[in-house]
């Protein structure tokens, strides 16, 4: 029976009464309720960026080595040779709060979709995650489960985890980020898009079956959290990490051979999202028969099957003459296929069911959603963070033991907790794992080694948004830099609260004003991404969270630096300058119970001065050791640069005399544009000539060696005891009842 449409189901599908006028003025009647469902799905803010286009506009999309910008499922980018890198970010926030190890895991599984569909071999996930208060039961069940389930589809998938980063904040509670990035490689000659060609060419649906899971995910995903989203566990997909894989091995197989007129992955809004978006890129319309798609469940309504976000299936476009080759790739590899309808040439989506039409409607209609230009203005709470004067901090008396504070804490302290969960089989092409700067990749059967990184601090975010994204950029920049590696292009997944508050419009607004300034000054293009707005409970919004995943080429893989000390007697420095810096600072969090102030300044001529310092040091093999001194500020970069390896460990000792900073600023302080670097005292003078014809400053601060890290008058500490500090933080947290 057709469900009528009054005002409490369009309110219910988060469509405003305006909205509805505007999509009976564009059909011409009245929708009904399967095409209202698809409405719904197609202008969600999740699906249209209704409320973010105009502003992810000033990103700068362009640059010699993008092959493939914002648009498609994955940017793309050249890596020499015929060879090209495919990346992306995506956010599964909300389902995670609710089905933590599912979520978590199809949003890994939907990531690596996104790169196959554009026909490379997804090498390497990352994972960025916010959750709130370690102290809190149900913040330790969803870290426990979104690890399990990342790491369980990865391991099944075949595709490592590589690296990424875990922050823990009060802000996260009730709400927490689960942001996946996947990264692939391909030659240029297979990249494959969304477009759907030719009119009488066939419409496959591919891989698993659909059900009524994660129906009405996408207008899920673009409301905030509150008590009743518990019970809306429909909206969860559930992954077939195994199905996955051979789905991957199928597609990419029939795009290497040439069969792919176009090629969508069915994520947000299923059925719907693929057959509307290929029509609508290709300049063409669709007709499908529903009642071919292949069900899991009985008596499923055209809504039903039109919305289900049911994992592992793709809509794929061939030549109504390659079905036969086609299909025998699909059963080569074990993997369904159907053909469910064909390309036509009147820009409509038809659905049928049998015999009827149960919706037709203009894909132009359903892509072209409303774009709203929202109010803005700066929070009110900025007037009490930017109180805040560095001479009212009184310094500590004992600066080991707010060492080891700092060091244990949960989002400082040493990630291989979660990184253990990794298959170490599936891990034979990574040089440098998770724990480092940035993760090395070698891209198999080639000569090429990629690095790869995700980074956002929100708490700089938070305390000022413009600034706080330039160094998202920034130091996912530094971390590839710190690799021996070259900064390409980055993805982001910009993670905020409800865009029609105007403070988080505001907020949002600024952080892209602040990542676009830096990527033009880095050169790396912005080629991808995602949106995530709504990211709030009860408590309020989460902190303004816009999460950098970026992509460097390595041009020596002979050359690859990794953080920690090698060897006794190399001489210590740090590249560029201290200040008297302590705002957003974990050391002013977690010691003074203070979240103020302003993030700390950055030049990013300096910054990109400092980078090219740093892969001209690696070039001419004149440092052993690199990195990147953030979080923590310096006291305890140098920790993990003598503690960081899994069993060779490295003391230090080190003099700051030369640095008039306070105390805490100096040792804790996170002044941007700074990194630690070892080398052979014999290449001492070399290093500081290459320094100084970058203008970089260049201070000798120590040597390695021995057992213990001493810094100054102020620190002196066994390693042992800075190692299990670091090392079984969130471990022994986890076990605390």
């Amino acid at each position: 029976m057709e469900v009528r449409i009054t005002k409490e189901i369009i309110a219910e599908l988060g469509l405003s009464e305006e909205e509805f006028g505007k999509i009976k003025t564009l059909i011409g009647r009245e929708p009904n309720y399967t095409e209202l469902g698809m409405f719904s799905a197609m202008w969600s803010e999740h699906c249209s960026y209704k409320s973010s286009k105009p502003v992810l506009k000033l990103f700068p999309t362009t640059g010699k080595q993008v092959l493939q910008g914002p648009g498609e499922n994955a940017g793309v980018v050249d890596i020499g040779d015929g060879l090209a890198v495919a990346f992306k970010i995506e956010s599964h926030n909300h389902p995670s709060a609710i089905e933590p190890y599912e979520a978590s895991a199809t949003g890994g599984g939907g990531c690596i979709r996104d790169i196959f569909t554009m026909g490379a071999r997804p090498v390497a996930l990352l994972n960025s995650l916010r959750f709130g208060r370690l102290t809190d039961s149900r913040v330790k069940y969803l870290l426990v489960e979104v690890a399990r389930g990342f790491t369980a589809y990865a391991n099944i998938s075949e595709v490592p985890v590589v690296g990424g980063e875990v922050y823990f904040d009060e802000s996260y509670e009730g709400n927490p980020l689960v942001n996946a990035m996947t990264v692939g490689f391909m030659r240029h000659k297979d990249i494959a898009r969304a477009r759907a060609t030719g009119r009488g060419n066939l419409v496959l649906i591919v891989g698993g079956a659909t059900g009524r899971d994660g129906i009405a995910g996408a207008a899920f995903a673009s409301k905030g959290l509150d008590e009743e989203s518990g019970e809306k566990k429909s909206a969860v997909a559930i992954g077939d990490p195994k199905m996955g894989k051979i789905v991957r091995e199928a597609c990419l197989e029939l795009i290497q051979r040439g069969y792919v007129i176009g090629m969508q992955d069915m994520g947000a809004a299923g059925l719907t999202c693929s057959v509307c978006e290929t029509a609508y890129k290709g300049g063409t319309g669709i007709e499908i028969d529903i009642s071919l798609v292949p069900r899991k469940e009985e008596k499923m309504t055209p809504y039903e099957v039109m919305l289900s976000e049911s994992q592992e299936r793709m809509l794929v476009i061939i030549e109504k003459d390659r079905l036969n080759e086609v299909k025998g790739i699909f059963s080569k590899w074990g993997v369904p296929a159907t053909v469910i309808g064909s390309v036509t040439d009147d820009g409509m989506v038809r659905v049928k069911e049998g015999d009827k039409v149960v919706a037709e409607v203009p894909a132009t209609a359903l892509v072209e959603a409303p774009v709203y230009h929202l109010e803005e203005k700066p929070p009110r709470y900025l007037k009490t963070t930017r109180e805040f004067n560095i001479g009212d901090i009184p310094e500590p008396d004992d600066y080991t033991q707010v060492l080891l504070r700092v060091l244990s804490s949960p989002s400082i302290a040493s990630k291989e907790w979660i990184y253990k969960k990794g298959d170490p089989k599936i891990a034979r092409n990574v040089q440098v794992g998770p724990g480092s700067d940035a993760a090395v990749i070698h891209l198999p059967g080639t000569e090429k080694l990629i690095a790869v990184t995700v980074d956002c601090n929100a708490r700089y975010v938070y305390l000022n948004p413009y600034v706080g994204g330039m160094i998202a950029v920034a130091e996912a920049a530094r971390n590839l830099v710190c690799v021996g590696a070259k900064p390409l292009a980055i993805t982001d997944c910009l993670n905020f609260g409800n865009p029609r508050d105007p403070e988080v419009f505001w907020q949002f607004k600024q952080s892209v004003l602040g990542i676009s300034e830096a990527c033009r000054a880095l050169e790396t293009p912005v080629v991808s991404g995602n949106v995530s707005f709504n990211n709030e409970s009860s408590k309020g919004s989460v902190d303004p969270t816009p999460v950098i995943g970026m992509v460097g080429l390595v041009e020596d893989g002979s050359k690859v630096m990794i953080q920690h000390f090698k060897n006794e007697g190399d001489a210590i420095f740090i590249l560029g300058e201290t200040k008297e810096e302590l705002g957003g600072s974990e050391y002013l969090k977690l010691i003074h119970g203070l979240k103020k102030g302003d993030a700390p300044a950055i030049d990013l001529e300096v910054e990109k001065r400092l980078q090219e310092t740093v892969l001209q040091m690696v070039k001419k093999g004149l440092i052993n050791s690199a990195h990147d001194c953030s979080e923590g500020g310096l006291a305890v970069a140098l920790a993990e640069c003598c503690i960081s390896h899994p069993t060779t460990k490295f003391g230090a000792t080190v003099d700051l005399d030369g640095l008039s900073v306070r105390a805490d600023a100096l040792l804790f302080g996170e002044s941007q544009s700074r990194i630690v670097i070892s080398c052979n005292s014999g290449k001492r003078e070399n290093l500081k000539k290459t320094a100084q014809a970058n203008n970089i400053p260049a201070w000798e601060m120590g040597k390695v060696g021995g057992d213990r890290l001493s810094v100054g008058k102020w620190v002196d500490i066994d390693l042992e005891k800075l190692d299990k500090s670091w090392r079984k933080t969130i471990e022994e947290s986890l076990e605390k009842k």
